[in-house]
């Protein structure tokens, strides 16, 4: 324990939707959704289709400065904007390495908008492969994709010798995605929320927990201990910005709640797991605000925050303030990017 305050790599968010941190304040749906189903169709699933790549990018910029601010250096994302589908995943990738983040993208590809959309996200996918970036090939869910386009992702994944980022058993919807996607997994796939898989499910990869998202969308309790002898598991926020010292407190609250015995390990290595997707956090380092990076301490000590983050031997991070950008400039364009969105989703129908 130092009393400089402790020290560790750079956290990393196993699952992220950089695209919704302009959400906050977001006109009401059409009418009060009655489900996860609803809360897709009318909330998030009209939110994509209202993006632009300008708002994509202020939109993946603030998401990336707070994720810094919290100590998270490296974000695996998860895109859709079906009416701006070619270069999202440049920027996405532009934003996070102007504010010093890394990133891992794909695009989520689906059939929600015809064979012809899910032929541009697989091709966005494999534009932004192809030409050296860091990502999966995403798919948005089993249960918004036909079997057809299941494969050619999973072909194209791969081909580029990497995994498929995929939504998979969230709610009621795809609870039959062990089925679905039989046969299709490897070690690569980042298997995502997990909440009505069957314990025994067969599938391969890493299932990433997302607790505090399963809670605000009521779909369930994931109980991601139930896999941990067949799959790694690692945590996620699903889009709730990328507080990781956060989200494993709710991990770890939500674990208790299921076996009031637990400790804060299982957790903290969920946590750890990200090290894995993204190996490279390993090497930033983080100062903190307080001096014991102990699970247990972490578990209970609220307002931890960093301090200094030195990232590919950069400072990009120093007395808590961002060095690379201006964070009231981000702020203040962020939030002129989020009116344009509010007032898009206002002309949908």
């Amino acid at each position: 324990m130092s009393e400089e305050g402790a020290t560790t790599p750079g956290l990393v968010c196993s699952h992220h939707h950089l695209y919704s941190a302009l959400a906050r304040g977001m006109p009401a749906p059409p009418r009060t959704p009655g489900g996860f189903a609803e809360i897709l169709e009318l909330v998030w699933w009209r939110l994509d289709r209202a993006l632009d790549l300008e708002m994509l990018g202020w939109s993946a910029k603030l998401g990336a400065l707070e994720a810094l601010e919290s100590g998270c250096t490296a974000i695996v994302d998860h895109h859709e904007s079906p009416n701006a589908i070619e270069g999202s995943l440049d920027v996405i990738a532009t934003a996070c390495a102007e504010v010093g983040v890394r990133v891992s993208c794909c695009y989520g590809v689906t059939d929600r908008h015809g064979s012809d959309g899910a032929r541009r996200g697989l091709a966005e996918n494999e534009r932004y492969l192809a030409a050296g970036g860091q990502g999966y090939v995403g798919v948005h869910a089993s249960f918004t994709c036909t079997d057809d386009t299941l494969a050619s992702a999973a072909e194209l994944a791969s081909r580029y010798d990497v995994g498929v980022h995929i939504h998979v058993a969230e709610g009621p919807p795809d609870a039959d995605a062990a089925e679905r996607l039989a046969g299709l997994s490897d070690d690569r796939w980042l298997l995502i929320h997990g909440v009505h898989l069957p314990t025994e499910h067969g599938l391969a990869g890493t299932i990433v927990h997302n607790p505090r998202s399963n809670m605000n969308n009521a779909v369930g309790y994931a109980n991601p201990t139930r896999f941990a002898a067949a799959n790694p598991i690692a945590l996620g926020t699903d889009g709730i910005g990328a507080d990781m010292l956060d989200e494993f407190r709710v991990a770890y609250a939500r674990l208790r709640e299921h076996d009031v015995t637990a400790s804060p390990d299982p957790p903290w290595e969920w946590l750890a797991r990200g090290w894995e997707l993204m190996p490279d956090a390993r090497n930033d380092t983080v100062r903190w605000s307080y001096p014991s990076a102990d699970p247990w301490h972490l578990a209970y000590t609220p307002g931890v925050h960093p301090l200094d983050i030195t990232i590919d031997g950069e400072q990009v991070l120093a007395g808590g303030i961002a060095t690379r950008v201006d964070p009231a400039e981000v702020r203040a364009k962020a939030a002129e990017q989020a009116q344009r969105l509010f007032a898009s989703l206002d002309e949908l129908d």
